[in-house]
């Protein structure tokens, strides 16, 4: 199994931080089924102010740079995508290429 941890920063805005929530409580269906498709097996995001932490757990033969891009071959995926990233802005620090950002583990600990 591989670990995927990645952060992002949401708007300053109360209101945009309640519609985000609010489309994760009633993701489109698509979305969830797509990440399923493509080999995410977990999928958890956790909000601290305007920071997002998002962990996902794949497959052994997942790989991010062949497998979202089929992700996203989906239009409701490329919708909810481009959705979402009107919420969002780049951590300090990130590539200017995107939002999300790719985050180094640097402990773990496993029974």
């Amino acid at each position: 199994m591989k670990r995927y941890a990645q952060t992002v920063m949401l708007k300053d805005d109360p209101e945009i931080i309640r519609k985000y929530e609010e489309y994760h409580a009633n993701p489109f269906p698509e979305t969830n089924e797509g990440l399923l498709r493509v080999g995410v097996q977990r999928m958890y995001i956790y909000r601290f102010q305007r920071m997002l932490y998002m962990f996902m757990e794949t497959g052994d033969d997942f790989d991010m740079a062949v497998d979202m891009p089929r992700y996203m071959d989906h239009p409701r995926a490329r919708e909810w995508d481009e959705l979402m990233a009107t919420f969002q802005e780049p951590v300090p620090g990130a590539p200017e290429s995107g939002t999300w950002v790719a985050m180094k583990e640097v402990y773990a600990l496993e029974a």
